[in-house]
């Protein structure tokens, strides 16, 4: 007998505060609701199923039509961009649009569980790591508790593991590209929200690279402030060694060695950055339209429809009740 998963909750991941958001939900298609990147942008609403800090738990994502999408491959990369057949084509209009993203907010700052988009299930919710039977938190790396920055990736991103990265001579992690964001807020699990690209550091994971993208929030109060990695440097001293310690220790505490990193541990600049963004956004490309082998990678979505892992929004439905 098939049984399904509770359903617990549905909430809007907002991309500005509910005001802004109705407000825009009012404009005509295509208008603005002001200057600049805090304008009122489409959201994003999600779904619990199954029970927290359990292996049944998911997090699935649905657009503002209500529709079941997954955030690795329907939720669009660049946060101001049009699109042909789901996949962005135009070039932002200024320096300030070409360095703004969608970031999908896996884990809050200061918490341990290790949630993650689930790569190899159909429209990849948000699901709690198990390794070996049991559920993942991080430790407590002193003197911090858990993440110390709201965790996410950015969609349709890959890092292709059949791929060797030039810079660190390694392949790929399999993954969507991590984003470390530094903002003052606390954000919410399922959280889509724009943010603007400062650096990058270069995790070797026992033998892969794993991308560590460092961004804000382009609505926290100090964004302005923030423009590439030395301002992280001259405005959060501290944080970016907190933050190289952090990856370096973290999986420590469950017998392994120490994270190594490329260029000595070194943050590369936003430049460098958004080419990596650019690099693994091909890949990306390459993976939904089957031009590389993805393995257990799972392709399904909604919204991409020249890709031949494209279904319909009945479909989609099915997949999730079933």
């Amino acid at each position: 007998m098939r049984v399904r998963l509770p359903l617990l909750r549905t909430s809007w991941a907002w991309r500005l505060g509910a005001p802004a958001a109705a407000a825009a939900a009012r404009l005509p298609r295509g208008a603005s609701a002001g200057p600049g990147p805090r304008r009122a942008m489409a959201f994003y609403r999600t779904e619990e199923r199954g029970q927290p800090h359990s292996p049944g738990y998911r997090l699935f994502f649905k657009n503002v039509a209500g529709h079941y999408i997954s955030p690795f491959h329907d939720i669009p990369l660049k946060a101001d961009s049009e699109e042909e057949n789901g996949i962005p084509t135009k070039r932002a209009r200024n320096d300030e649009y070409e360095n703004l993203f969608n970031m999908v907010v896996e884990v809050p700052r200061w918490t341990n569980a290790k949630m993650e988009i689930a790569t190899e299930e159909p429209l990849n919710p948000i699901k709690q790591d198990v390794k070996d039977g049991k559920l993942r938190y991080v430790a407590n790396i002193f003197p911090h508790k858990g993440y110390i920055w709201n965790y996410g990736a950015l969609p349709q991103t890959w890092e292709d593991p059949h791929r060797k990265d030039k810079s660190t001579d390694c392949c790929g992690d399999n993954d969507p590209i991590d984003v470390c964001e530094i903002g003052s807020k606390v954000l919410s699990r399922g959280d889509v929200v724009h943010v603007k690209i400062l650096g990058i550091l270069a995790l070797i994971d026992q033998g892969e690279t794993d991308w560590k993208l460092i961004a804000i929030n382009v609505n926290d109060p100090e964004a302005s402030k923030f423009h590439d990695i030395e301002d992280v440097k001259k405005y959060k001293p501290g944080y970016l060694e907190a933050t190289l310690n952090w990856f370096r220790f973290y999986k420590i505490p469950e017998g392994k060695p120490e994270n190594q990193f490329a260029f000595n541990g070194e943050f590369k600049n936003k430049a460098f950055a958004l080419e990596v963004i650019k690099s693994t956004h091909e890949c990306w490309k390459a993976l939904l339209m089957e031009k590389c082998a993805g393995g257990a990678i799972n392709c399904t979505n909604v919204q991409v429809c020249d890709s031949p892992f494209h279904c319909s929004q009945e479909e989609a439905r099915s997949l999730v009740e079933s």
